[in-house]
Protein backbone atom coordinates (compact mmCIF):
# COMPACT_ATOMS: atom_id res chain seq x y z
CA UNK A 1 0.00 0.00 0.00
CA UNK A 2 2.87 2.31 0.92
CA UNK A 3 4.08 2.04 -2.57
CA UNK A 4 0.69 2.41 -4.07
CA UNK A 5 0.42 5.57 -2.40
CA UNK A 6 3.89 6.71 -3.30
CA UNK A 7 2.59 6.20 -7.55
CA UNK A 8 0.07 7.95 -6.54
CA UNK A 9 1.48 11.07 -5.21
CA UNK A 10 3.83 10.78 -8.03
CA UNK A 11 1.39 10.73 -10.88
CA UNK A 12 -0.31 14.27 -9.12
CA UNK A 13 3.16 15.84 -8.32
CA UNK A 14 4.51 15.01 -12.32
CA UNK A 15 0.66 16.19 -13.48
CA UNK A 16 0.63 19.47 -11.60
CA UNK A 17 4.51 20.39 -13.26
CA UNK A 18 3.64 19.84 -16.72
CA UNK A 19 0.36 21.85 -15.96
CA UNK A 20 2.16 24.59 -14.04
CA UNK A 21 4.29 24.73 -16.96
CA UNK A 22 1.94 25.10 -20.09
CA UNK A 23 2.95 21.68 -21.02
CA UNK A 24 -0.65 20.52 -21.15
CA UNK A 25 -4.37 23.12 -20.26
CA UNK A 26 -7.68 22.51 -19.25
CA UNK A 27 -8.74 18.83 -18.93
CA UNK A 28 -6.49 17.46 -21.18
CA UNK A 29 -3.17 15.25 -20.92
CA UNK A 30 -3.29 12.05 -19.11
CA UNK A 31 -0.68 10.00 -17.33
CA UNK A 32 -0.42 6.05 -16.15
CA UNK A 33 2.36 4.23 -14.04
CA UNK A 34 2.30 0.39 -13.67
CA UNK A 35 1.97 -0.65 -10.13
CA UNK A 36 3.79 -3.01 -8.04
CA UNK A 37 1.41 -6.00 -8.33
CA UNK A 38 1.13 -5.50 -12.31
CA UNK A 39 -2.01 -2.81 -12.23
CA UNK A 40 -2.18 0.46 -13.30
CA UNK A 41 -2.90 3.80 -12.34
CA UNK A 42 -4.30 6.44 -14.88
CA UNK A 43 -6.18 9.94 -14.20
CA UNK A 44 -9.10 10.29 -14.53
CA UNK A 45 -11.68 11.56 -17.66
CA UNK A 46 -11.93 15.24 -17.80
CA UNK A 47 -9.45 16.32 -14.58
CA UNK A 48 -7.07 18.54 -14.81
CA UNK A 49 -3.85 17.42 -14.83
CA UNK A 50 -3.09 20.76 -12.09
CA UNK A 51 -5.61 19.75 -9.48
CA UNK A 52 -5.49 16.25 -9.45
CA UNK A 53 -6.50 13.77 -6.39
CA UNK A 54 -4.18 11.33 -5.11
CA UNK A 55 -7.10 8.94 -3.88
CA UNK A 56 -9.77 9.71 -6.88
CA UNK A 57 -7.09 8.49 -9.57
CA UNK A 58 -8.41 5.14 -11.48
CA UNK A 59 -7.24 2.09 -10.73
CA UNK A 60 -6.74 -1.33 -12.83
CA UNK A 61 -6.00 -4.81 -11.68
CA UNK A 62 -3.33 -6.49 -13.78
CA UNK A 63 -6.18 -8.08 -15.98
CA UNK A 64 -6.91 -4.24 -17.14
CA UNK A 65 -10.33 -4.09 -15.57
CA UNK A 66 -10.93 -0.67 -14.04
CA UNK A 67 -11.74 -1.34 -10.26
CA UNK A 68 -11.26 1.82 -7.81
CA UNK A 69 -11.69 5.82 -8.19
CA UNK A 70 -12.96 8.07 -10.54
CA UNK A 71 -13.89 7.03 -13.89
CA UNK A 72 -10.65 6.78 -16.54
CA UNK A 73 -9.27 8.85 -18.86
CA UNK A 74 -11.27 8.16 -22.65
CA UNK A 75 -7.50 7.63 -24.26
CA UNK A 76 -6.88 4.59 -21.61
CA UNK A 77 -6.89 2.35 -24.72
CA UNK A 78 -3.89 4.60 -25.85
CA UNK A 79 -1.88 3.63 -22.86
CA UNK A 80 -3.15 -0.49 -22.71
CA UNK A 81 -1.52 -0.13 -26.56
CA UNK A 82 1.76 0.97 -25.22
CA UNK A 83 1.80 -1.30 -22.36
CA UNK A 84 0.74 -4.34 -24.45
CA UNK A 85 3.54 -4.10 -26.42
CA UNK A 86 6.26 -2.76 -24.00
CA UNK A 87 7.06 -4.92 -21.20
CA UNK A 88 9.37 -2.64 -20.07
CA UNK A 89 7.14 0.01 -20.30
CA UNK A 90 6.93 1.24 -16.50
CA UNK A 91 4.28 4.67 -17.43
CA UNK A 92 2.99 6.21 -19.99
CA UNK A 93 2.42 10.40 -20.86
CA UNK A 94 0.13 11.51 -23.15
CA UNK A 95 -0.01 15.28 -23.63
CA UNK A 96 -1.53 17.56 -26.30
CA UNK A 97 1.53 20.34 -25.89
CA UNK A 98 0.82 23.33 -27.76
CA UNK A 99 4.93 23.15 -30.04
CA UNK A 100 4.51 18.56 -30.74
CA UNK A 101 0.56 19.24 -31.45
CA UNK A 102 1.77 22.05 -34.25
CA UNK A 103 4.22 19.65 -35.63
CA UNK A 104 2.07 16.71 -35.58
CA UNK A 105 -0.35 19.34 -38.23
CA UNK A 106 2.46 20.01 -40.44
CA UNK A 107 1.55 18.66 -44.27
CA UNK A 108 4.98 18.08 -45.13
CA UNK A 109 6.82 16.16 -42.55
CA UNK A 110 8.37 12.78 -42.49
CA UNK A 111 5.78 10.12 -41.01
CA UNK A 112 8.26 7.49 -40.95
CA UNK A 113 10.57 10.22 -38.40
CA UNK A 114 8.93 13.43 -37.68
CA UNK A 115 11.35 15.62 -36.25
CA UNK A 116 15.19 15.24 -37.60
CA UNK A 117 18.25 15.15 -35.27
CA UNK A 118 18.64 18.49 -33.73
CA UNK A 119 20.48 17.49 -30.45
CA UNK A 120 22.09 14.63 -29.04
CA UNK A 121 19.29 14.31 -26.20
CA UNK A 122 16.43 14.25 -28.38
CA UNK A 123 18.23 11.44 -30.08
CA UNK A 124 19.11 9.48 -26.91
CA UNK A 125 15.62 10.15 -25.02
CA UNK A 126 13.21 10.00 -28.11
CA UNK A 127 15.35 8.68 -31.20
CA UNK A 128 12.78 8.08 -34.41
CA UNK A 129 9.40 9.10 -33.95
CA UNK A 130 6.44 8.35 -36.20
CA UNK A 131 4.09 10.35 -36.91
CA UNK A 132 0.17 8.32 -36.20
CA UNK A 133 -2.35 8.88 -38.80
CA UNK A 134 -5.21 10.74 -37.67
CA UNK A 135 -8.35 9.30 -35.89
CA UNK A 136 -11.21 10.53 -34.02
CA UNK A 137 -11.34 11.02 -30.64
CA UNK A 138 -12.18 7.63 -29.10
CA UNK A 139 -11.97 5.86 -32.57
CA UNK A 140 -10.26 2.37 -31.84
CA UNK A 141 -8.70 2.39 -34.91
CA UNK A 142 -6.19 4.71 -33.32
CA UNK A 143 -5.34 1.97 -30.39
CA UNK A 144 -4.62 -0.33 -33.45
CA UNK A 145 -2.11 2.62 -35.10
CA UNK A 146 -0.79 2.66 -31.89
CA UNK A 147 -0.30 -1.00 -31.05
CA UNK A 148 1.43 -1.55 -34.49
CA UNK A 149 3.92 1.04 -33.64
CA UNK A 150 4.38 0.26 -29.67
CA UNK A 151 7.23 -2.19 -30.28
CA UNK A 152 9.28 -0.24 -32.22
CA UNK A 153 8.94 3.24 -31.16
CA UNK A 154 8.45 4.22 -27.46
CA UNK A 155 7.63 8.13 -28.27
CA UNK A 156 5.20 8.64 -31.20
CA UNK A 157 2.72 12.01 -32.47
CA UNK A 158 -0.31 11.47 -33.66
CA UNK A 159 -1.70 13.63 -36.56
CA UNK A 160 -3.78 16.69 -35.14
CA UNK A 161 -3.51 15.79 -31.62
CA UNK A 162 -0.18 15.03 -29.48
CA UNK A 163 2.45 12.83 -28.26
CA UNK A 164 2.41 9.55 -26.52
CA UNK A 165 5.49 8.45 -24.98
CA UNK A 166 6.39 5.61 -22.90
CA UNK A 167 9.24 4.58 -20.19
CA UNK A 168 10.46 2.56 -17.38
CA UNK A 169 9.63 4.56 -15.18
CA UNK A 170 7.59 8.30 -14.89
CA UNK A 171 9.92 10.24 -14.44
CA UNK A 172 11.63 8.62 -17.91
CA UNK A 173 8.19 9.37 -20.02
CA UNK A 174 7.97 12.84 -18.52
CA UNK A 175 11.94 13.64 -19.69
CA UNK A 176 11.69 12.25 -22.91
CA UNK A 177 7.96 13.94 -23.42
CA UNK A 178 9.48 17.11 -22.02
CA UNK A 179 12.48 16.20 -24.56
CA UNK A 180 10.22 16.13 -27.43
CA UNK A 181 8.22 18.95 -26.54
CA UNK A 182 11.67 21.40 -26.59
CA UNK A 183 12.58 19.83 -29.68
CA UNK A 184 9.31 20.41 -31.65
CA UNK A 185 9.83 24.40 -30.35
CA UNK A 186 13.60 24.54 -32.09
CA UNK A 187 12.04 22.96 -35.21
CA UNK A 188 9.44 25.39 -35.56
CA UNK A 189 11.85 28.36 -34.57
CA UNK A 190 13.87 27.19 -37.09
CA UNK A 191 11.65 27.21 -40.25
CA UNK A 192 12.69 29.98 -41.64
CA UNK A 193 16.73 28.90 -41.32
CA UNK A 194 19.11 26.69 -42.63
CA UNK A 195 19.66 23.96 -40.08
CA UNK A 196 23.13 21.77 -38.71
CA UNK A 197 20.95 18.45 -37.78
CA UNK A 198 23.06 15.57 -36.72
CA UNK A 199 24.90 13.29 -39.38
CA UNK A 200 23.87 10.30 -40.00
CA UNK A 201 27.49 9.06 -38.33
CA UNK A 202 26.34 11.18 -35.29
CA UNK A 203 23.65 9.59 -34.86
CA UNK A 204 24.78 6.19 -35.02
CA UNK A 205 27.40 6.54 -33.01
CA UNK A 206 25.17 8.04 -30.29
CA UNK A 207 22.81 4.87 -30.69
CA UNK A 208 26.15 2.73 -29.86
CA UNK A 209 27.57 4.95 -27.12
CA UNK A 210 24.21 4.52 -25.31
CA UNK A 211 22.98 1.16 -26.60
CA UNK A 212 19.85 2.59 -27.92
CA UNK A 213 17.60 0.40 -30.02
Amino acid sequence: MHDLNRLRDEVCRVGQSLFQRGLTSGSTGNISVRTPDGGWLMTPTNASLGNLDPSRLSLFDAEGRFVDGDAPTKESFLHFSMYGERPDAGAVVHLHSTHSTAVSIMADVDPEDVLPALTAYYVMRVGRLPLVPYYAPGDQALAEAVRSLASRHHAMLLANHGPVVAGTSLANAQYATEELEETAKLFLMLQNHAKRVLTPEQVADLRRRFALP
